[in-house]
């Protein structure tokens, strides 16, 4: 099986819907909602730039060498994967769905008094 096929069967279970959230739920995850609300947008970075540079190394592969502007042409190869990523569901409704199914692991940084 293919890494991308992989990716795909990974994020089956996250709905590129727009839904409502409670966020009592949220909340209670983490004990505070706008620490919950930093954790997902920090992983969906995360899962953001991990993406970019793999679809960057995927299309590196089909990139022509010449550099000549009056001659374009399409490469099917690199239509496909471009695509497939569009498709993903977006990196803040995987971090949700990982951070709502306890499969994120963060921890609090606790300041030091100060002096």
């Amino acid at each position: 099986m293919s890494t991308l096929e992989k990716k795909m069967e990974e994020t089956k279970s996250v709905s590129p819907l727009i839904e409502t959230r409670d966020l009592t739920a949220l909340q209670q995850k983490s004990g505070n909602l706008y620490r919950s609300i930093n954790v997902i947008s920090k992983r969906s970075r995360q899962l953001n730039v991990e993406l970019k540079e793999e679809l960057h190394q995927k299309l590196e592969e089909f990139a022509s060498t010449t550099d000549n502007l009056e001659e374009f042409h399409e490469n099917k190869e690199q239509i496909e994967i471009s695509k497939f990523y569009e498709r993903l569901p977006k990196t803040t409704l995987q971090a949700l769905n990982e951070f709502m199914n306890d499969e994120l692991i963060y921890k609090e940084i606790e300041e030091e008094p100060e002096a």
